[in-house]
């Protein structure tokens, strides 16, 4: 599919929002076997993308990448864990379109899994600066803007994991692709989607695209990092200032009461530190042929394993890795 559901949904969009499809779509849902737990279903998000990165922040560069060249920006500053997934798939497809990426490091624990993702980073063409913490990176952001400055232009800021409204919005649109799955009958329609929130712009575009296409799925978000604010509210806000923006350029979007909440209880010691569920969660995950990160899928799926509502589970597998 190359047309996007928010397109087909919301025509008046069509001109104000460009879009441009990175990756094949629908990806694919599946029953889990194998788990120990039944009506637990997965959508497989680690196929999604045609570069050297794939999963959910693809989804979410189909926005942003073709609003930045509408702007005509050629460098882009963004920040990330040193083991960043969002970095690496910025700094990938944004090569493609001639735009630039620098991106502000802050330390994350070292693990094997970071290391192959530095060597990634640093075969990707981005621009790398260790900035190692966040009161140093913000302390630094003024310097980093006019290092990478061309002219007098300066870089165009993204947040990290691409969770501004327009970045939101490849998950609004994963939301529309799961309710015309739904609707198709491969999957019943689940009681709750279990995501990791990382930066929280996939699970706040979940909530904002299952409520536009009518399903009454909860979003339980994961919360995985503790540097940003990902409190159910902070997830909520989120929707609205994306559902504003659809307003903005020129939709008209009456939606029900977003069905959305975060849970801090598998978060462990922090960002990037492994828990002993999602290392066991990562093992059965492996048995139902699914490879996980321990940032953030991990923890998702010890979520999903342990959580018990009255229907359908969906695990959203968002981590991507093309070798």
């Amino acid at each position: 599919m190359t047309t996007s559901q928010l397109h087909r949904r919301l025509p008046a969009l069509e001109g104000t929002l460009p879009f441009l499809r990175l990756g094949d779509a629908p990806t694919p849902v599946r029953e889990l076997a194998g788990t120990g737990r039944g009506g637990l279903w997965c959508k497989d998000e680690s196929g999604y993308g045609s570069g050297g990165w794939g999963g959910n922040k693809v989804r979410k560069l189909e926005w942003l990448l073709p609003e930045l060249r509408r702007r005509g920006t050629r460098t882009v500053l963004t920040v990330g864990a040193t083991g960043t997934n969002w970095g690496l798939a910025a700094a990938l497809y944004g090569r493609e379109l001639g735009i630039h990426t620098v991106i502000a490091l802050i330390d994350q624990p070292e693990d094997e899994h970071v290391r192959e993702q530095l060597g990634r980073l640093r075969r990707s063409g981005a621009t790398l600066h260790f900035t190692r913490t966040k009161p140093l990176t913000i302390a630094a952001a003024p310097w980093l803007f006019l290092r990478h400055a061309r002219g007098l232009r300066l870089p165009s800021y993204l947040p990290a994991g691409g969770s501004a409204p327009i970045g939101v919005l490849g998950y609004v649109e994963a939301g529309l692709e799961l309710a015309a799955q739904v609707a198709a009958g491969e999957l019943p329609e689940p009681r709750r989607v279990v995501t990791a929130a990382g930066s929280g712009g996939t699970a706040a575009g979940l909530a904002l695209g299952c409520a536009l296409a009518g399903l009454r799925t909860e979003v339980l978000a994961v919360v995985v990092n503790d540097t940003l604010p990902l409190a159910t509210a902070d997830l909520a806000r989120l929707a609205d200032r994306t559902a504003a923006v659809l307003r903005e350029r020129g939709a008209t979007v009456d939606l029900p009461p977003l069905r959305l909440t975060s849970t801090r209880a598998h978060l462990g010691r922090g960002y990037g530190h492994p828990t002993p569920e999602g290392t066991a969660a990562a093992r059965a995950a492996e048995a139902a042929g699914l490879h996980l990160d321990p940032v953030y899928a991990a923890k998702a799926f010890a979520a999903a394993l342990s959580t018990d509502p009255d229907g359908p589970v969906l695990f959203l597998n968002t981590y991507g890795p093309r070798g």
